[in-house]
């Protein structure tokens, strides 16, 4: 699956929501993924419902077009904070 839409899926489901999504083992792997997505929907959310949320809105992308998604979830704070 082409990162371009699995960031698209990621952003029109949650809310305000603003995700990069690269190949995780090169331009050769389709199907190995890693995100970073940023969203208030996060706030007070512990890390595998904030997990969660992202596989909901890939729906069943998760088992047909993506084998495996590295994922790193923060609210937009904690993320000003890491940077």
């Amino acid at each position: 699956m082409n990162p371009t839409d699995v960031e698209e899926l990621i952003e029109s489901e949650l809310e305000d929501a603003e995700a990069e999504v690269t190949r995780a083992r090169g331009k050769h792997d389709d199907d190995h993924l890693a995100a970073t997505v940023v969203s208030p929907a996060f706030d007070g959310l512990p890390l595998v419902q904030q997990h969660q949320q992202v596989y909901d809105a890939l729906e069943g992308h998760m088992t047909t077009d993506i084998h495996a998604l590295e994922l790193s979830t923060y609210t937009p704070a904690e993320y000003e904070d890491a940077a």
